[in-house]
């Protein structure tokens, strides 16, 4: 199974990170759910273009978290994880990911006010589609 990573060797989060958020999203979101068999280590790092020891970092950050769990001999899977957690995370890369958009909007020279209208436009775009009020 090819995982939908995509990292950006031009970000300043380590690479590490990005694959742990990732994963974190994919199982909370629901796209991994409880018992999918993961990629071994090697796989990924293979897939990935990124060395084992970044990949395993990731691994054993995700299994003392309680998102993955590793069988000897069997492989990594996901693990059951509690609704509030995965709560915590949607809103976690939610958060994360606006609050990046909000950055490259200020990278640009946009004010907050201008960067808030382009936000405001787009939620009102979402609700037109959804005939949300």
């Amino acid at each position: 199974m090819e995982l939908p990573i995509r990292l950006s060797k031009d970000s300043r989060e380590p690479i590490y990170h990005q694959i742990e958020s990732q994963l974190k999203a994919l199982i909370a979101g629901g796209h991994l759910p409880t018992g999918t068999s993961l990629p071994s280590i090697r796989t990924l790092s293979k897939d990935l273009e990124i060395s084992v020891i970044t990949t395993r970092r990731a691994y054993q950050n995700l299994e003392m978290q309680g998102f993955i769990q590793t069988l000897q001999g069997k492989g990594t899977f996901v693990a059951e994880i509690e609704g509030s957690l995965k709560e915590e995370v949607k809103v976690s890369s939610v958060r994360k990911v606006i609050e990046n958009a909000v950055e490259v909007g200020l990278s640009y020279d946009y004010s907050l006010d201008q960067v808030e209208g382009i936000f405001t436009e787009i939620i009102n775009n979402h609700r037109k589609k959804k005939g949300d009020k």
